[in-house]
């Protein structure tokens, strides 16, 4: 089965990545969570869009990174991820980060919830950080 990635821009450029070789690498970083990639759409955004994004279908009332709808089967990976890529800057920027590799950060980590890694509770920032650094010397 041949996974099928969507990467789309909603109101904002597409970043200059080599996305058929992020591709491989969700692919390699979903097998060593014994999980298949499958469908899975990217879409890049502004801060506005995953304000609204936020607000519509999480009620939530704040600027986030990535948001990640889960729409897995079983063992196989499906989900759409908005990426706010101003949050991305931002967070690079305060962190000391390259944008791009901060955005890679961000990708694979929608892939890690999709894993069911999460990041909420306690000690599981730690965990997430952790899988994301170990997904990152994948690339």
């Amino acid at each position: 089965m041949t996974p099928a990635f969507q990467w789309i821009a909603s109101g904002v450029e597409m970043p200059p990545l080599d996305y058929q070789r992020l591709e491989q690498w969700i692919a390699r970083v979903a097998q060593s969570h014994n999980r298949t990639a499958h469908t899975l759409n990217y879409i890049f955004c502004d801060d506005e869009e995953i304000l609204r994004v936020n607000r519509s279908f999480l009620n939530h009332d704040y600027y986030t990174d990535i948001i990640t709808f889960d729409t897995c089967m079983g063992s196989l990976l499906r989900g759409d991820m908005f990426i706010s890529l101003d949050t991305v800057r931002t967070n690079a920027e305060a962190v000391g980060a390259e944008y791009l590799d901060e955005l890679r950060r961000v990708i694979i980590h929608g892939v890690l919830h999709l894993c069911g890694i999460n990041d909420k509770g306690p000690g599981e920032r730690e965990i997430m950080e952790a899988e994301e650094d170990r997904a990152l010397a994948m690339l």
